[in-house]
């Protein structure tokens, strides 16, 4: 399969210790070869990185992928299969009949679970462009849940390895790409994390591929290992002194509405925005797994000044940029906005009733009513042995 104007590498620079976050996206030649920059001027973060792409990704005339086998439409890649929305994802792929592949990265045990399903597992990396192609061979969809490790920077799988991906679904022919980003992503440039989302989907949308963005306010299953889980083992949960409020969704909730609008013609070049019923505090959800567990919670409250305060701390040291960058992603989720939008519109386009989306109520109660259950089972086994022996 011949890949021609395909140019992968990106390039990145960090010349400048100070820099305001922004986009420049203009087509460069008549031919469509774009040239993207996250840039920056000298008052408002330091540490700030440069990323820059180029290619002809906006030119259906620069790929020849010739006669071929017609690809079947529910041929789909999972990128990012192995995390908390990636998962749902493929479970949900393959409730509903679809041929699922999964983009992995070479381990010793490479998502066994995911073979257990009963998905197909290739081996890939996106911060090695070259290891990508291969992967998307005889694909139709790909669902691209993919963020970076921790310990990575930012910028290296969620902005050079999408661009990577990007060009290569466009230089293969890819029929549609479903990208996940974050709600309010283009109002904060000042947060890496969320510019360079909001760099991707401008990005995506001028490839001239099929697509649709999904923005993602939080998901529900995060508050297990955050708040239910030190709450049951008596450790201390940490919170903010900020009004922030959430709408965590199910991200079984959306895995389901996500193939729901990928079936939906309607629905393409779109972008939705998915949240949960209703929105939430720190507090109230602190509140809400003190009662469902029966304990109080001891909570340790950091003040959002901290929060500022360790992030312009950590701009001083190059080899804690990173940290700094993920902490303004914290310092957003905990000041005074709010992650939610009014989800009729999009229930209507979808064509779902509001009942099927689960609270977050019913999902701890469903949570701590079977942790509860287990904990007292295994309390009682234990009182058995104690007597045998």
């Amino acid at each position: 399969m011949k890949m021609a104007g395909l140019r992968l590498p990106t390039s990145t620079a960090t010349g400048c210790r100070s820099r305001l976050w922004g986009v420049a996206l203009a087509p460069t030649t008549r031919r469509h070869a774009f040239h993207l920059e996250v840039y920056g001027s000298s008052n408002r973060r330091v540490g700030g990185v440069k990323c820059s792409i180029s290619g002809d990704v906006g030119d259906r005339s620069a790929v020849n992928l010739g006669t071929g086998t017609p690809v079947r439409s529910t041929n789909i890649l999972v990128v990012g299969a192995t995390g908390t929305l990636g998962r749902q994802i493929v479970r949900r792929a393959l409730d509903e009949g679809y041929d699922v592949r999964c983009l992995v990265r070479p381990r010793p045990a490479p998502a066994d679970f995911l073979r257990d399903w009963g998905a197909t597992v290739v081996n890939g990396d996106l911060s090695k462009p070259e290891t990508i192609p291969a992967t998307l061979v005889g694909v139709h969809t790909i669902i691209d849940c993919a963020t970076g490790r921790p310990e990575e920077p930012i910028k290296t799988v969620d902005w050079e390895g999408k661009v990577a991906l990007i060009q290569c679904a466009k230089a293969m022919g890819i029929q549609k790409y479903v990208f996940y980003s974050i709600h309010n992503c283009d109002k904060h440039p000042e947060v890496p994390l969320m510019e360079i989302k909001y760099c991707t989907e401008n990005f995506l949308r001028d490839s001239g591929l099929n697509h649709v963005v999904i923005r993602l306010c939080g998901f529900m299953q995060g508050l297990i290992g955050q708040y239910a889980v030190p709450i049951l083992e008596e450790k201390s949960v940490w919170g903010t002194d900020a009004p922030t409020r959430i709408a965590y969704m199910d991200t079984q909730d959306i895995a389901r509405l996500t193939f729901i609008a990928l079936r939906n013609e309607k629905i393409n070049g779109k972008l939705l925005t998915f949240a949960g019923p209703r929105a939430w505090t720190t507090q109230e959800v602190i509140t809400l797994c003190e009662r469902l567990a029966g304990q109080d919670a001891n909570v340790t409250t950091v003040p959002v000044s901290v929060l500022r305060f360790t992030r312009q701390l950590t701009r001083f040291f190059e080899w804690t940029n990173d940290v700094a960058d993920r902490l303004a992603f914290s310092e957003v989720l905990t000041s005074d906005t709010i992650f939610s939008v009014p989800m009729g519109e999009t229930y209507n386009l979808l064509g779902v009733d509001t009942k099927d989306i689960i609270t977050l109520e019913k999902y701890l109660q469903d949570y701590f009513t079977n942790i509860l259950k287990k904990l007292k089972d295994l309390k009682a086994q234990s009182k058995q042995s104690d007597i045998f022996f």
